[in-house]
């Protein structure tokens, strides 16, 4: 008789968990019925400045660029367009024009400086100089 009464009490125990397992969440939408998503807002589109930067852009950590790379250029995080800009070595004082190419890092990570703009400021190719970089514009 006891097993009879345990069988029955587990049976119905079981039988209440399924039952709760077939009981949908209160958020969840009903069998049949699509699940709606909300939709993301929007956001709005970046603006990208294109215009050649002007002016003092600030000092920046250069280190050697690509060699196979030539001419006088700077890849620097200080310009988001390409553009003609003039570097400064405030050691020497020594000038180089050269073309600004944007580089995709954060303000502070540094700048990529040519070969040939190395030798122009009369640096060594293992040398980190600190440059001040004035954008030309076009």
């Amino acid at each position: 008789m006891m097993h009879l009464v345990r069988s029955i009490a587990l049976c119905a125990l079981l039988g209440g968990c399924a039952q709760l397992q077939q009981t949908p969440a209160p958020d969840a939408a009903p069998s049949g019925a699509p699940a709606t998503t909300p939709e993301p807002a929007d956001p709005e589109p970046a603006r990208v400045d294109t215009s050649p930067a002007t002016g003092d852009l600030g000092l920046t950590v250069a280190s050697l660029g690509s060699a196979r790379e030539p001419g006088l250029w700077l890849k620097t995080p200080l310009v988001s367009a390409p553009g003609q800009g003039r570097l400064t070595d405030p050691g020497t004082g020594r000038t180089v024009e050269v073309e600004l190419m944007p580089l995709d890092a954060e303000p502070g990570a540094g700048s990529r400086l040519s070969l040939e703009g190395y030798q122009a400021l009369g640096l060594s190719p293992t040398a980190l100089p600190e440059l001040r970089v004035t954008g030309l514009g076009a």
